[in-house]
């Protein structure tokens, strides 16, 4: 519009602005939209990975752990209504609404076992019932592994005061004989873990058995009758073992293993001949120089020796 003239003197300048006025923001809503669309969407994905990597047990455990409980109730919705105390889901191969477990009488007719015996007044349900007889039978357990373990302590004991008599009666036997009283420091008498033993050892001045020979000397013959009354006592089984020094066999053809075993064997048909049970006799080896009475003196005369091993009743340790 063209400005007005003025009448008055000079002229005024009159300026209209037009402001433009922009309508309200629209297009922010589809975002939010599409924010739920992609939740859903990430969620959907989400089940769909659980579904797949876990087992049945899992997930049922898994739809136990959301279901609401009700102490009141067999399930966790719907008691009392048109639907029985069951949902839509009841059914479902991946959900349960049943909560925590309970149970419930049945419409079955009882197929209780006729070895129990009926549950007592103010037993809860699910409580198992008892066999008949049960009662007293963890005792009768407890109490008859009390009892064996009690009579295995015994016979050992039994056993030790046996053997303790048995050598007391053969270093006394061996002691009261003038003619066997310089032989009483070449018999040792011990308790080791496999049971009583008895060995007769060589001297420098003393041997048993000469030099490369199984045969026994006289001395040594005597020496082992007075051991034969005192085994006789005793019901175990025996076992002899013979040993050597470490000198080499003086002959051909022949070693101190064939050495030691026969006269290891030697020993066992003259205790056989004073009266012992062939029966008796577990084993007989020879043990050449393995086993030395002292390692650090391998050519000593005393790792020449024979030992006598009464064994522990093995039925009694292991019963």
């Amino acid at each position: 519009m063209a400005p007005k003239k003025s009448d008055k003197k000079g002229s005024a300048i009159v300026i209209r602005r037009i402001e433009i006025v922009e309508g309200g923001h629209h297009g922010g809503a589809w975002k939010v939209a599409y924010a739920d669309f992609v939740t859903a969407m990430m969620a959907f994905f989400l089940l769909m990975w659980l579904l797949n990597a876990t087992t049945e047990d899992q997930r049922k455990g898994l739809a136990d752990y959301f279901s609401p409980t009700n102490l009141l109730s067999h399930a966790s919705s719907g008691t009392g209504q048109p639907f029985g105390g069951h949902t839509a889901f009841d059914d479902g191969a991946l959900v349960s609404d049943r909560g925590a477990a309970a149970v419930v009488v049945g419409r079955y007719p009882d197929r209780t076992p006729p070895d129990t015996e009926p549950a007592e007044p103010g037993t809860e349900i699910g409580d198992v019932p008892k066999p008949a007889g049960s009662a007293g039978r963890p005792d009768n357990t407890e109490a008859g592994a009390a009892a064996a373990a009690e009579l295995r302590a015994e016979r050992l004991r039994e056993e030790k005061a046996a053997f303790t008599q048995a050598a007391q009666q053969i270093r006394e036997a061996v002691g009261s004989d003038p003619a066997l009283a310089d032989l009483a420091q070449q018999l040792a008498i011990d308790m080791t873990p496999d049971g009583l033993r008895i060995q007769i050892m060589d001297e420098v001045k003393s041997p048993m058995f000469a030099t490369g020979s199984a045969d026994l000397n006289e001395r040594a013959r005597m020496l082992l009758r007075k051991v034969v009354p005192v085994l006789a006592k005793l019901p175990e089984a025996i076992s002899i073992a013979g040993h050597t020094d470490a000198a080499p066999f003086p002959g051909p053809g022949r070693t101190n293993w064939e050495l030691s075993a026969e006269r290891a064997n030697a020993t066992r048909r003259l205790l056989v001949e004073g009266g012992l049970p062939d029966a008796r006799f577990r084993s007989v080896s020879g043990n050449a120089d393995k086993d030395p009475l002292l390692p650090d003196d391998p050519m000593a005369a005393a790792n020449r020796r024979i030992a006598i091993l009464v064994l522990r009743d093995a039925t009694a340790i292991r019963r």
